[in-house]
C-alpha cells in the first residue's frame, strides 16, 4: 500500500503531457464545496454536500451539485455509504441538463505512513441525464494523503489526491466505455474549530471527451468539511 500512492501521482504526471499533445481546450475554474457530516445514531452516519462549479474563466455557473449518502461505520477504518445526486449543467439560451445518479461508496482509512495519512474513496456510480435515456455506469477511485507541515502540532496539512473515473458503458448520452477523466489536486488543509476544516489549492482536471479532443481545467478549489 505505502508503494500504491506514489505510484499513482507518478502515472498522472507521465500521463499529462501526453494528454496535452492531444487536441485540449483548456479553462480556468472555481470549485466550491460545502460538505457537512457525522452521526445519525451509533455507526449510522451521513454526509450532505452543495458544491457550485464555475467555468468559461469563471464566468458563470457551469455545473452545480446537490449529493448526500447514509453510511455504516463498519469499523474506525471501514464506511459503506449509499447516496444520491443531482446534478444541473445550465445551458445558455436552452434546457438545462439535469442528471440524477445513485451511487454506492466505500471509505477506507488505509493507515498513517510516512508520517501523515493516507485514505481510498471507491464510488460507483449510475447515471440518467435529461437529454437521454440510458443508464450510465461509472467507477471512481480517490487516494489522499495529507501531511502535517508541522508533526506534533495543530496546524495545516499539505494535502494531494488523485481521483480516476472509468465509465462502464456506453450511453445515448454520450458516455464512452473506459477511461473518463482524472483529476489532481494539491494544496492545503487547515483546521478550523474542533474537526471543521478548509481545503484550498490546484485542482487539475483532464476529461477526454473522444475522437483525440480533450478538456482540461484548471480550478481554484476551496471547500469546507464540517463534522460533528
Amino acid at each position: 500500500m505505502r508503494k500504491l500512492l506514489p505510484a499513482l501521482m507518478a502515472a498522472a504526471l507521465v500521463l499529462l503531457p501526453a494528454m496535452a499533445q492531444a487536441e485540449t481546450r483548456h479553462d480556468e475554474q472555481l470549485w466550491i464545496n460545502l460538505t457537512v457530516m457525522g452521526p445519525v445514531s451509533g455507526d449510522l452516519v451521513y454526509f450532505g454536500e452543495l458544491q457550485p462549479r464555475f467555468g468559461d474563466g469563471v464566468s458563470r455557473t457551469e455545473t452545480a451539485i446537490m449529493r448526500g449518502a447514509i453510511g455504516w461505520r463498519f469499523s474506525p477504518a471501514v464506511t459503506l455509504y449509499q447516496g444520491y445526486a443531482h446534478v444541473v449543467q445550465p445551458v445558455d439560451g436552452g434546457r438545462d441538463v439535469n442528471e440524477e445518479r445513485s451511487f454506492q461508496q466505500i471509505s477506507w482509512n488505509i493507515g498513517k505512513p510516512w508520517g501523515g495519512e493516507l485514505s481510498s474513496r471507491t464510488r460507483l456510480e449510475q447515471r440518467w441525464r435529461s437529454d437521454g435515456r440510458d443508464m450510465g455506469w461509472r467507477a471512481r477511485e480517490m487516494l489522499r494523503y495529507e501531511k502535517p507541515l508541522k508533526p506534533g502540532v495543530q496546524g495545516p496539512s499539505a494535502l494531494i489526491y488523485s481521483e480516476l473515473f472509468v465509465a462502464l458503458n456506453d450511453t445515448d448520452w454520450g458516455a464512452r466505455g473506459g477511461f473518463d477523466q482524472i483529476r489532481n489536486f494539491v494544496g492545503l488543509e487547515i483546521p478550523v474549530k474542533g474537526a471543521t476544516t478548509i481545503e484550498a489549492g490546484y485542482l487539475n482536471q483532464w476529461i477526454d471527451q473522444g475522437a483525440g479532443r480533450s478538456r482540461m481545467n484548471h480550478a481554484a478549489a476551496i471547500s469546507l468539511w464540517v463534522r460533528h
